[in-house]
């Protein structure tokens, strides 16, 4: 059992989810823009049961989802992370860590959704080296490129919830930054 541990960049801090960011992080799934590629808007109580999943992520698999901050303002501006939601896909990729984020609209083009899925996954090449997997609609062409960044490369493309999705998977390699 672990606990997120928290994570710096030149701009972000990534730290593990707090009770009192729920109103941010409602406010954040509660936008259609946001909700547009990952199966719509959340609920209050949605993020709240979704804040109570990563602490178990942590506590159970020794990896889960964090908080991001802009690391000036201390604002909650979105989380990232991983998890192996059982999602039952074929081809399967449970029992590996599957990579998500989402990132606010009003921080959108500063290239910190980059910035963060790189240093979560620094730190899971760190701590959990081996194989990874993301799943993304084929559309959010953002997400894809933020991908591929990370030297994610298309594995399949099937179908998940009535949306078509494009999966990802890549190998673990040396961190490109510090700790």
């Amino acid at each position: 059992m672990t606990d997120a541990p928290t994570l710096t960049t030149a701009r972000l801090i990534l730290r593990p989810v707090r009770i009192t960011d729920l109103d941010a992080l409602s406010a954040i799934r509660a936008d259609k823009r946001v909700g547009r590629f990952t199966g719509g808007t959340r609920t209050r109580q949605d993020i709240w049961f979704t804040m109570l999943r990563t602490v178990g992520l942590w506590h159970m698999l020794g990896y889960g989802y964090w908080t991001v901050c802009e690391a000036a303002t201390e604002v909650i501006i979105g989380e990232v992370g991983f998890a192996d939601f059982m999602r039952g896909l074929s081809p399967d990729i449970s029992m590996c860590p599957e990579s998500g984020w989402i990132i606010a609209p009003k921080f959108w083009g500063k290239g910190y959704a980059s910035e963060a899925v790189s240093a979560a996954h620094d730190w899971l090449d760190r701590n959990h080296p081996g194989r990874s997997t993301c799943i993304i609609e084929p559309r959010n062409t953002a997400s894809i490129k933020i991908a591929e960044k990370c030297a994610y490369t298309e594995l399949a493309r099937t179908e998940f919830e009535d949306s078509s999705i494009i999966i990802f998977e890549r190998q673990s390699h040396a961190p490109t930054t510090k700790p």
